[in-house]
């Protein structure tokens, strides 16, 4: 058994050993042995979903694939790859994707196995870019499914029980440059008195709070796509909101140092140096955290933010900081943003897993009805309630045993979901 843990620490992997296939023949050999297995992607999942007592398979040796399509609209990328990889590589090339997580740390294949997104109000999922993926099943069986395909929309966020996600293709642009702004002080209720205008601001907006205070937020960053972004960043509006500008570079927390922030203060800079608010260079966010997001409908997102206002003296002792921030809607089967444009309320929790778990089920049983936890963070949502927030489940249970009828890839984690 190993001792090896995810990046946080809270998750120590009980796999009798961590392989590192360096082609599709490796990988198809290692899954040959027959017995549990299952796929580990940067370590950055916060939840036991990549955890098994079989093998884990991390795919960061396989061979690195970039490969830019004729009409230069689209990507094949190794799976394995960081998005911090293939982004500067798609810059040199004068393209882009149009969003980043706020971690530039994460593997491609895994961040779309979980559903991992970005923010924007006209933005999708990390998921919702991808047009094709190559999928090696347990059984050794190389599969390619195409956007338009069948099953394509069940295959691509797939908690990792379809098999190994070997390559994506994935949308891309012209590149562009964003400036970064940041906010201070915000009212709260000037903030959710328009609170659609608020996330419209930039192309990406997130609001940040430690819940110390229920009258005021800490910030507001806005993200503005250049030459697009409005030439003011509506003085009006954050006038409303009573927001000053930062007078000097933010991080997330208050008090901590920002050197491993992405720049501020409005400089211009290459898109994939201004959407994550880390650095890839640094350790990302706070180091030693627990995690939890709720994706809520947008039209319930202003009674879910009230909610977990209300429970502002409970939060803030457990919390390092809350993030707000909204995803265009997508069809894929087990997105968080499925079939609405959906808003994130995100926590990053101080490293008491205990605590934080003790208290999620005050927190889930106060919002509404809609909300879809994220699938590599912790949650304690009864596994049929989870369920039963997703339509087209059945039919993604269905395709997981067409992939691996022997139920392989099968750990804990899918089991409490019913796979």
């Amino acid at each position: 058994m190993t001792t090896e843990r995810n990046w946080a620490g809270n998750v120590t992997y009980r796999a009798s050993s961590i392989e590192h296939p360096a082609s599709t023949d490796e990988l198809q050999g290692l899954l040959a042995r027959g017995g549990a297995v299952r796929l580990l992607g940067s370590r950055h999942c916060f939840s036991d979903i990549a955890d098994t007592d079989g093998v884990l398979i991390v795919l960061d040796r396989m061979p690195r694939m970039f490969d830019v399509n004729d009409a230069r609209d689209a990507v094949r990328v190794s799976g394995g790859l960081r998005y911090g990889d293939i982004a500067p590589l798609l810059a040199a090339e004068g393209l882009a994707l149009a969003n980043l997580a706020s971690l530039p740390h994460i593997s491609v294949a895994g961040a779309v196995a979980t559903g991992t997104h970005g923010s924007g109000d006209g933005i999708g999922s990390l998921a919702s870019a991808v047009r094709a993926l190559t999928i090696v099943t347990p059984a050794g069986e190389v599969r390619t499914l195409a956007r338009g395909d069948a099953d394509f929309d069940g295959a691509v966020v797939s908690l990792g029980a379809l098999g190994a996600v070997v390559d994506l293709t994935l949308d891309v642009e012209p590149t562009y440059e964003v400036a970064q702004h940041v906010f201070e002080h915000p009212s709260w209720d000037a903030i959710l008195a328009d609170f659609d205008e608020v996330t419209s601001i930039g192309t990406s907006v997130s609001i940040f709070s430690r819940w110390e205070r229920t009258d005021i937020a800490d910030q507001i960053w806005v993200k503005q796509r250049q030459p697009e972004a409005r030439e003011n960043t509506r003085a009006d509006l954050f006038a409303r909101l009573g927001a000053e500008p930062a007078e000097s570079k933010r991080h997330p927390i208050l008090g901590v140092d920002p050197v491993a922030c992405t720049e501020q203060l409005g400089e211009p800079g290459p898109w994939f140096e201004r959407l994550a608010h880390f650095k890839l260079e640094f350790t990302p966010s706070a180091g030693a955290e627990i995690q939890s997001e709720y994706l809520v409908p947008r039209a319930d997102a202003v009674a879910a933010i009230q909610a977990v206002r209300t429970l502002a003296g409970q939060i803030a002792p457990l919390l390092l900081v809350n993030e707000i921030r909204t995803v265009a809607a997508d069809e894929l089967w087990l997105s968080s943003s499925q079939g609405t444009d959906a808003v994130g309320i995100h926590f990053t929790w101080k490293p008491d897993e205990a605590a934080v778990r003790e208290f999620l089920p005050t927190l889930e049983a106060l919002l509404p009805a809609t909300a879809r936890p994220h699938w590599g963070k912790v949650f304690t949502l009864d596994p049929a309630e989870v369920r039963s927030r997703y339509a087209r489940w059945d039919d993604f249970a269905a395709l997981a045993a067409r992939f691996d009828p022997e139920r392989r890839l099968v750990n804990p984690y899918l089991e409490r979901l019913g796979l």
